[in-house]
């Protein structure tokens, strides 16, 4: 059950920062051809998925309830399996844009591994004090 209520969070917290990041961002400076740039496609989209996934890292792994949070594969697991299955879904339905030789699939998958690092390491942090 624990897993389940941090999962929950994760889910709440990534679509609604997925969602004011899509209305706010993507639709006013990306729009439906997408970015010409490396530059503005690291500003526009991958930096701010990246806030996205730290903070349903952040709040998935803050909902974790003790004696579970201290066992390591575990806490991981109630912290970064939504982003993870957000990347795996967003890849599996895209895949004629986001193929294996895409820099796009690369660095999408580099944005989920620091967002889950760094939103484990901000729930340290605030757990510790």
């Amino acid at each position: 059950m624990a897993l389940i209520r941090s999962w929950a969070a994760g889910i709440v917290v990534l679509v609604l920062t997925e969602y004011v990041q899509m209305t706010l961002i993507h639709d006013n400076f990306v729009g439906p051809s997408g970015v010409d740039s490396f530059g503005a496609a690291l500003a526009l989209v991958h930096l701010p998925n990246l806030v996205c996934v730290v903070l349903a890292t952040w709040a998935a792994a803050r909902v974790h309830p003790e004696p579970w949070r201290e066992i390591p594969a575990r806490h991981v697991a109630a912290a970064c399996v939504v982003p993870a299955a957000a990347q795996l879904l967003t890849v599996t339905l895209r895949w004629d844009v986001v193929g294996v030789a895409s820099l796009a699939l690369w660095m999408s998958t580099g944005v989920l591994l620091a967002g889950c690092a760094v939103g484990l390491l901000l729930d340290r942090l605030v757990w510790a004090s």
